[in-house]
């Protein structure tokens, strides 16, 4: 059994939305979106418009896209999660 050494842990990677052709964009946005367990609210909006809302969150700059080498996956943050987890990393 191969266990993971801490010195092999690689750091998450910002990712800029306009790195990604409009295709993969909308891909992840999707992805993240129809995840389990993600709440938006009393009211159930449609896929456009949970897409269109992610989308000007990410625009806006309250929204950042992480890449992690460690689980090779992307996900989302809010830029205060972003900021906490790089001054964690150094």
């Amino acid at each position: 059994m191969s266990d993971k050494s801490v010195d092999n842990v690689q750091t998450p990677i910002l990712v800029k939305p306009e790195d990604l052709n409009p295709e993969t964009l909308q891909s992840v946005l999707e992805s993240f979106i129809t995840r389990e367990g993600t709440d938006y609210g009393v009211s159930e909006l449609s896929m456009e418009q949970k897409t269109k809302n992610l989308k000007s969150q990410i625009i806006c700059g309250d929204v950042v896209l992480v890449f992690d080498p460690n689980t090779e996956s992307l996900t989302f943050l809010t830029k205060a999660q972003w900021k906490n987890l790089a001054a964690s990393l150094g």
